[in-house]
């Protein structure tokens, strides 16, 4: 196939070889384009770029005025596609599409992406598109939601309990921070969506961090106390390497057992503040634990034997924290007077009462959410049985 285009008196140093793009597009390898012009440099700038974009150079002496060109562009020959741009993504990323967009034609050549996420199926949940979009649509700023001018009157040993829990609250929040950020730089961006709803679960928890901090300050210029067996709980979040097994421990069961807590907190809650707080956090935490059980889930359907990984997993940290404290204890009897609102025997009683009650729906939910995942019922209760004393 041959064409020509005259670039007239227009050089490849003032834009020309945009005109002879627009004319190599879309020619079969092989193909000629003769370039004419009255350019007087055209013909050391014209073998220049075409030695740069692995073009074929021809040059005729015979006619001053007309520069003949291949199409064969080597450059390109061998590229791919990097899977399709609308999904879902492939089945496997492959390494040396490095950082190029879904769907574009990659060139080869170019250095291989260093991470080790690369499977669909390790890292996948349909929802997750769909996630992504709830979660862009439902960020919230921290100043603007919440009004934290407003009067509040709250007892001095109730303030204390929520600060308390708040403290508790900042402590578990850091550590869902620094998972989904951490596994982020592991994963391939060909999972986009993915990568898109970790890194926005990423942002929900700095904010979560923030609020809770900042109410906890409200009224008080210290925090309260942190437990070495909490901070041992959480500890064996961050020490589980698999992407899997670490979504598994933190979104199916220790952030699906924040849901409840979260409940508990904004049925209870002392003043506006907190109540508006723990209903904001609680809609974002519900979107992480979506995502933690549909592709938990995804991957058990993919391979029905992972589910004796999941199990070996929280065996494996039920075994690590058997001799800790778990639930630090000031925690819990913040919870008890919380829900009491005052010190009479009454009260604390029907405080008590409330704190057994939130253990009990805690159990129930890791337990649908383990049987959604693929668990028989009886497992599922003797899994949900061994979870962590101190909730995450």
């Amino acid at each position: 196939m041959q064409t020509s285009i005259d670039l007239e008196q227009l050089g490849l140093d003032g834009g020309g070889q945009l005109l002879i793009g627009r004319a190599l597009a879309g020619l079969p390898a092989g193909s000629r384009v003769t370039v004419r012009g009255r350019h007087p440099a055209l013909r050391v700038h014209l073998a220049a770029w075409c030695r740069v974009e692995g073009h074929r150079f021809q040059d005729d002496p015979d006619q001053p005025a007309v520069v003949k060109g291949t199409a064969q562009d080597s450059r390109w020959r061998g590229a791919t596609r990097a899977g399709d741009p609308f999904g879902p993504p492939d089945a496997r990323a492959d390494k040396h599409w490095g950082l190029a967009a879904r769907g574009a034609l990659v060139e080869p050549g170019g250095p291989p992406l260093v991470t080790d996420l690369v499977d669909r199926d390790w890292v996948w949940a349909d929802i997750a598109p769909r996630l992504y979009a709830a979660a862009a649509a439902g960020q919230w700023d921290p100043t603007a939601a919440v009004d934290w001018g407003e009067p509040t009157a709250i007892p001095h040993d109730i303030e204390t309990a929520t600060v308390q829990i708040m403290t508790f609250l900042v402590e578990n929040e850091q550590a869902a921070l620094i998972i989904p950020a951490r596994l982020l730089g592991r994963l391939h961006p060909h999972f986009r969506e993915v990568m898109q709803l970790l890194a926005v679960q990423a942002a929900d928890e700095a904010r979560h961090v923030e609020v809770f901090t900042r109410r906890a300050l409200l009224h008080r210029e210290e925090m309260g106390v942190s437990g070495a067996g909490g901070r041992a709980s959480l500890q064996t979040l961050l020490d589980e390497p698999d992407f899997t097994l670490s979504a598994f421990l933190l979104s199916v069961l220790g952030e699906g057992t924040f849901l409840d807590l979260l409940r508990f907190l904004h049925q209870h809650a002392p003043d506006p503040i907190t109540a508006r707080i723990t209903k904001l956090v609680l809609q974002d935490e519900a979107r992480h634990v979506a995502f933690g059980v549909a592709h938990t889930a995804h991957v058990a359907r993919a391979d029905p034997t992972f589910l004796g990984q999941l199990r070996t997993a929280v065996e494996r940290r039920h075994s690590t924290l058997l001799d800790t404290a778990g639930l630090n204890q000031d925690v819990r009897d913040s919870l008890v007077i919380l829900a009491a609102g005052s010190w009479t025997p009454d009260a604390v009683s029907q405080g008590w009462q409330a704190v057994q009650q939130l253990q009990r729906a805690m159990d129930e939910g890791r337990r649908r959410r383990l049987a959604h995942i693929g668990f028989p019922p009886d497992e599922a209760a003797e899994l949900s049985a061994m979870h962590t004393r101190n909730f995450m």
